[in-house]
């Protein structure tokens, strides 16, 4: 990665960063102006007291028995509960009973967690409707907070360890990501923006602040940023059109219908547009910086390549990239909707209607507008890059035209030099080898 930063890359003409800087910041300023005209003022936060309280406490004592037993039931598709039975002792940590120990069966249930002493857990108070002043305290779930700092700090290590300087503007592109997430994008579209548009803006803020952060404020990046932006614009079109011909209206899933019932003002079939263009900006920034860079590579490479042969060369790069990334969101999609998709195997309809009902209709949606648009991001931004690298190649070409042809007789004295040692006698090599070593030498390493 040293040699990476450390390589003399050849500087781009004033004129083609001109035209970068022209077509760049009206885009970034467009794209602020819009993002302050679209954030929310107007934010709601949750009514005080709608949810039980909540309170830390760590288990002291478990004390299992056999369960009473239960009436059969009448309906033979209903299973009667097995238990655990019993109780658990549990030191209360937070709250107006902090230092107590209470006593709170053993979970039992789907879901329920399974406790042991020394086990720190999440106690949940709930108060007698019919006498307030009496409460009771219930486990809901194990407090995860400490497993999960400690993982997101080996993340966060790893990530500087193994990229160093970019590893850590990394880590600062994702936290501004997350925060115009939390600040415009959700807030935005809870106060009843149009899901869309809020989600395209948020994406170009995310894409400027991650792209420029991450990888410099450089030409190539630039390249990267406009390839990003174009098919980003170019996937909402795309989503756009592929909804209204599906019909999709946005309540495919448990959750949509949720949020349509607590949120009335929020449009689900502008949130299913605004969550492919979020979807898909991840993997854009990946395709197109990668893109970017294989065309800067190669020209560095080979500078005699051509436009053409720069942007053939490395579309071919993108291909390869393209055919492992569709999986990629294939299987994405399909693994964070797999306990759905396991309900639907056990459907009796036929497979005609299972493929065509509102929610995999809509994945299909997803995974394949997604796709369109990394696509279009291949040729797009690789014949942006191979423009900008070959006008800088050019100029510096013209401004030392001499030395640019200069390397090109090494390869044709280097052959010679082989066949002449090939062809000569095995009592001729000693002579003509002195000869070489005064000579060839010279040729050969004096054009590098």
């Amino acid at each position: 990665m040293g040699a990476d930063h450390t390589r003399a890359v050849p500087a781009t003409p004033p004129r083609v960063r001109r035209i970068l800087v022209a077509t760049v910041v009206p885009l970034l300023l467009a794209t602020l102006v819009t993002a302050v005209a679209l954030w929310p003022r107007d934010t709601r936060t949750a009514e005080a007291g709608t949810e039980p309280p909540r309170y830390h406490g760590t288990v002291t004592k478990v004390v299992t028995e056999p369960c009473p037993p239960t009436p059969e039931s009448t309906d033979p598709g209903q299973a009667a509960d097995a238990g655990p039975c019993g109780e658990v002792s549990v030191r209360v940590e937070q709250g107006p009973d902090v230092g107590r120990e209470v006593s709170t069966p053993i979970p039992a249930g789907p879901g329920a967690p399974d406790v042991a002493v020394d086990d720190e857990i999440i106690l949940v108070e709930l108060t007698d409707p019919t006498d307030p002043t009496t409460s009771i305290y219930t486990i809901a779930e194990h407090q995860r907070g400490k497993p999960l700092l400690w993982l997101v700090a080996l993340f966060a290590a790893a990530i500087v360890a193994f990229g160093r300087w970019r590893g850590l503007a990394a880590l600062a592109g994702l936290a501004a990501s997350f925060a115009v997430l939390l600040t415009f994008v959700l807030p935005g579209i809870s106060a009843g923006q149009s899901p869309l548009l809020v989600a395209v803006v948020g994406a170009a803020l995310i894409m400027f602040v991650v792209l420029y952060l991450t990888h410099g404020v450089t030409a190539q990046t630039s390249v990267a940023v406009l390839g990003t932006l174009g098919s980003l614009i170019l996937t909402g079109l795309l989503g756009s059109l592929a909804t209204a011909a599906t019909r999709l209206t946005g309540y495919g899933s448990e959750e949509a219908i949720t949020l349509s019932i607590f949120q009335t003002n929020v449009d689900l079939h502008g949130l299913l547009l605004a969550g492919i263009i979020i979807g898909s900006l991840g993997v854009l920034d990946d395709v197109t910086v990668t893109q970017a860079a294989t065309v800067t590579e190669l020209a560095n490479a080979n500078p005699g390549l051509s436009r053409r042969q720069l942007y053939r060369s490395a579309t071919r790069v993108g291909r390869a990239h393209i055919a492992s990334t569709v999986n990629t969101i294939v299987l994405a999609y399909a693994g964070a909707s797999l306990p759905v998709l396991l309900l639907l195997t056990a459907d009796s309809r036929p497979v005609s209607q299972i493929l065509t009902s509102e929610f995999l209709a809509q994945e299909i949606v997803r995974s394949a507008v997604a796709t369109l648009g990394l696509i279009a991001a291949v040729p797009l931004t690789t014949g942006l890059a191979a423009i900008v690298t070959t006008a800088g190649r050019t100029a510096g070409g013209e401004s030392g035209g001499s030395t640019a042809s200069a390397p090109a007789p090494r390869p044709r004295t280097a052959r010679v030099e082989v066949l002449e040692a090939l062809s000569t006698s095995r009592s001729g090599p000693v002579a003509s080898a002195g000869d070489r070593r005064t000579g060839g030498d010279h040729n050969t390493e004096g054009p590098w």
